[in-house]
């Protein structure tokens, strides 16, 4: 009987484990509360109030305002993930902004954005895609000067998922706004791992997704600033105040509403922690693997990611490796993976291809240790060494 392999999780990026505390909140709506939330009878009604609780507690994450007189976060807008918000608040600029027909993203965004933007230039709609240097950081001069009055919307990550960068998308959004431009991000990395306060910048939408915070898949946030026109991308019914039809989704919202109560009470300690997680990571590989590079920006990147390129070798090769010893990391985004071809991401940065195709992304949480990174230190070195013994490309000259 084979020994049970223990797993070794740094793969939080693609998802996080489900918080037992958020598995508890959700479990009554299930099997005890299982009433439609739009009823009429007491039931069902009765649910509403905890889903109102849940939009307050996501507003409280990252800002959002719901002083009004009826105290709901109307800002909040629940989605079933990261990318319909995107695709949301993309299509509603088009619909909303007056015949404007151009959209200037980056081309390092997630596939949510990239791709609905290659489907929109098939149909006639203008694209412009803002380029990075070798760290994978923007020019905010390349966004002004790519921005003009047809412009019916900017979209630029608060974070990026593969190489941790951290955007200046506050700036970018005034930028956007001089132009008389919406202004989306795709915030789905960044929140719950650095603080976010919507009441002190000018974003127009804003996308989240709550299985990257320790809530259940399925379940998403479309923030639309106050006062912002929004055209559904959904039609049905009248739910999310007519914005977004279809019966709510009770469990994964509440549980997504304890996922955000958690992130609030707990970022400031665990930014500190899986920072030291991650550099305690790279300092190790760094003294113990010859000929690798860790990418993105240094000086501004999310504290729970590393993307590490081991050259002259297989990321793949190195994940069905370290596989065997039950340790999950990635080659980049879950949402490409099969791909053949090197990550968008490490190829808009210009790496060379030796490196781009060697590379892996450690992505941590609250639920990662010390043990966990050593465990990875003592694997992961012997595994590079091996691998290069038999790459034609290896050289330790």
């Amino acid at each position: 009987m084979n020994k049970q392999v223990k797993t070794v999780y740094l793969d939080n990026n693609a998802t996080t484990r489900v918080a037992p505390e958020v598995v508890e909140k959700m479990l009554p709506f299930f099997t005890e509360r299982y009433g439609n939330p739009s009823s009429i009878h007491s039931f069902g009604g009765s649910v509403m109030p905890e889903i109102e609780n849940a939009r307050r507690q996501v507003a409280e994450l990252i800002g959002a305002d719901f002083r009004n007189k009826d105290n709901i976060a109307t800002e909040i807008i629940f989605t079933s993930c990261g990318t319909e918000s995107d695709n949301a608040a993309i299509l509603s600029a088009l619909a909303t902004q007056n015949g404007r027909k151009k959209i200037v993203t980056g081309r390092i965004e997630h596939p949510a954005v990239l791709s609905l933007c290659k489907d929109l230039e098939r149909r006639g709609y203008e694209i412009v895609t803002i380029g990075v240097d070798g760290k994978g950081r923007v020019s905010l001069d390349d966004f002004r000067n790519a921005i003009d009055e047809n412009t019916a919307i900017v979209s630029m990550m608060w974070a990026n998922n593969e190489i941790g960068n951290i955007y200046p998308v506050e700036k970018i959004a005034e930028i956007a706004h001089e132009k008389g431009a919406l202004f989306h991000t795709d915030a789905v990395q960044a929140v719950g791992k650095i603080p976010i306060d919507m009441s002190k910048n000018t974003i127009d939408f804003l996308s989240l997704s709550g299985h990257k915070l320790h809530a259940p898949k399925g379940v998403g946030v479309l923030y639309v600033r106050r006062g912002v026109r929004f055209h559904p991308f959904l039609i049905g019914g009248h739910q999310e105040m007519g914005r977004r039809g279809g019966t709510e989704n009770a469990a994964s919202v509440i549980g997504l509403g304890e996922a955000a109560r958690l992130a609030k009470e707990t970022m400031d300690q665990e930014v500190i922690e899986l920072a030291e997680l991650r550099d305690r990571l790279e300092k190790g590989l760094l003294e113990r693997v010859p000929k690798i590079r860790i990418n993105g920006d240094i000086e501004s990147r999310l504290p729970n990611t590393s993307s590490v390129s081991f050259e002259f070798i297989e990321g793949e090769s190195i994940l069905m490796l370290l596989d065997a010893f039950g340790i999950c990391a990635s080659s980049g985004s879950a949402c490409t993976t099969g791909s053949l071809e090197p990550s968008h991401v490490l190829r808009a940065m210009g790496l060379p291809y030796t490196a781009a195709h060697g590379t892996i992304r450690f992505s941590f949480s609250r639920y990662n240790t010390i043990e966990d990174v050593d465990f990875v230190l003592e694997k992961l070195p012997p595994i590079i060494e091996r691998l290069r013994k038999i790459s034609p490309y290896w050289s330790e000259k």
